[in-house]
């Protein structure tokens, strides 16, 4: 991994959320952040959108520092975005008292983070054949309920946190064979049982 990729993850602001809070930034980002560097025009092809529409929403997201030219990559009138975090970190303890627009950011935010588990998740079932068995295998998709209260749960949170944080030092190089990129959701919320 480069030095740019082990940066820790941004905490999220009123001001920040700003910038993001909109499906097409947070596409934006998230492919950025996932497959690397690339130009409007790359990004547009590959979500879908015209390259207007991508350069006008990567300004925004680089006004807000999420991205920023990449300056090993472009020559001439190309430009080339990357990421400039590896991660966010929402904590809605922060927007308590926040005003109805902020809360309605964060309202987009957290929706378009779970439709983006619920498009990677059914992306994965869509092409599960595609992979080595090894693969199939080595995926899982559970559920489990517990009974806990605010506090074990947020405990709960920073033991998966943590365990997950820990296989990081344990990756494999960027040219092992049989490494691949993986995604792990974690979702922790309350239900009712009547």
């Amino acid at each position: 991994m480069t030095e740019h990729q082990d940066r820790t993850p941004r905490r999220l602001d009123a001001r920040s959320l700003r910038g993001l809070a909109h499906p097409l930034r947070m596409q934006l980002l998230d492919t950025l952040r996932y497959r690397g560097p690339a130009t409007a025009s790359q990004l547009a092809a590959r979500l879908g959108e015209s390259s207007g529409s991508t350069s006008y929403h990567l300004r925004q997201l680089a006004e807000h520092g999420f991205v920023e030219d990449d300056p090993e990559r472009g020559k001439g009138r190309e430009r080339w975005w990357r990421a400039v975090d590896q991660g966010l970190t929402f904590d809605s303890a922060d927007f308590e008292d926040a005003g109805p627009e902020v809360r309605g950011l964060t309202e987009v935010f957290l929706q378009e983070g779970a439709a983006r588990h619920a498009r990677e998740l059914s992306a994965w079932l869509g092409t599960r054949e595609r992979w080595p068995q090894a693969w199939s295998h080595s995926t899982d998709m559970s559920d489990m309920t517990l009974r806990l209260t605010p506090e074990l749960a947020v405990e709960l949170i920073g033991k998966l946190h943590a365990l997950v944080d820990g296989y990081r030092a344990l990756a494999p190089a960027e040219d092992a064979p049989d490494a691949e990129q993986v995604r792990v959701h974690t979702h922790l919320f309350p239900i009712e049982t009547d």
